[in-house]
């Protein structure tokens, strides 16, 4: 649920002069900063940059405390892209490091191919020593120029995002997801729906209808109808009402978005059903949330075969 004012606990009092009508800011819940999960993550991040950083005997201990001035950053380029470029090597100011950290933004955007619009972290975040943003960073460039490294799956962090308005401030407690499923994860031994597509094409079809027609008799409740499983379970929305519908459990609307806007958004809804799932043994291997968010098929209905297998008699 939405509120004007943020929770004391989030320490959001005070804003700083960047701050804008409608700028949506993210900050970590303080209890969330000792899930072992989020903590994992850094420990797996602190050691991979230690290890690519070793020859230059460099050792980090704090994600957010010893790369916002750029130093370690540059160094971390050069060992995983080659990449030198033309910065001072220490930066003493505020202004100088800020200064520092452009370049180095410059030329992370040009190497992963990413507009501005993508980017989960901007300068005045890395060099304000903001968590999130900085993790953001390190996944990206650990993803991009290190594919092979296996890195911590599905690893999210409950956050409250705030967004500054003229009536005042409001709200919402998202679980903000910095790592998705592993590939090799998602592309597991094959099962009946890859031998159904491959070899028995023809009876998709069937299988499409039964699901709808067992989807729909547990939808009814909520006036809810379904009829295309691609589409309609992309955003992850009714997918989260069905399963508290057959789960037997309230679905907290702060806990997803009911009307997502963003791909990112349905990324997030599509996780948390998919975590769900998981922990309830609905499903067994984990399935990549961009597969169901890009409407495949196949993903979509061996997930929801799950759910049918679980409560088909009821």
């Amino acid at each position: 649920m939405e509120s004007l004012l943020p929770s004391a606990d989030a320490q959001l009092s005070v804003f700083d002069s960047s701050d804008t009508p409608g700028e949506i800011k993210k900050y970590i819940q303080s209890n969330a900063k000792n899930d072992p999960r989020f903590l994992e993550l850094q420990t797996f991040l602190i050691d991979w940059i230690n290890t690519e950083l070793k020859e230059e005997h460099i050792v980090v201990k704090s994600i957010e405390e010893d790369l916002y001035d750029g130093l370690v950053l540059h160094h971390l380029l050069k060992t995983i892209a080659g990449m030198k470029l033309e910065v001072e090597e220490i930066a003493l100011s505020a202004n100088s490091q800020k200064r520092k950290l452009g370049i180095i933004m410059e030329a992370i955007s040009q190497s992963l191919q990413l507009q501005e619009t993508d980017l989960k972290w901007s300068i005045n975040e890395i060099h304000n020593k903001d968590l999130l943003c900085t993790l953001h960073l390190i996944v990206a460039l650990a993803q991009h120029f290190r594919p092979d490294l296996e890195l911590p799956a599905n690893v999210g962090v409950e956050v409250i995002r705030v967004e500054p308005n003229r009536s005042g401030i409001k709200t919402e407690n998202v679980i903000e997801y910095i790592t998705g499923s592993r590939d090799g994860d998602a592309k597991s031994k094959p099962d009946a729906f890859d031998h159904l597509f491959e070899q028995n094409p023809e009876k998709v079809e069937d299988v499409k209808k039964a699901i709808i027609n067992f989807v729909n008799k547990h939808l009814v409740n909520l006036s809810l109808t379904v009829t295309e499983l691609e589409s309609q379970f992309a955003d992850g929305v009714i997918l989260l009402l069905l399963i508290g519908q057959l789960e037997g459990y309230f679905m907290n609307l702060s806990s997803f978005f009911l009307t997502p806007g963003t791909q990112e958004d349905k990324v997030h809804n599509v996780s948390l059903a998919l975590d769900l799932l998981l922990e309830g043994g609905i499903i067994e291997n984990p399935i990549n949330p961009a597969d169901i968010v890009n409407g495949d098929l196949k993903a979509t209905l061996r997930l929801l075969y799950g759910l049918f297998l679980r409560h088909k008699r009821r």
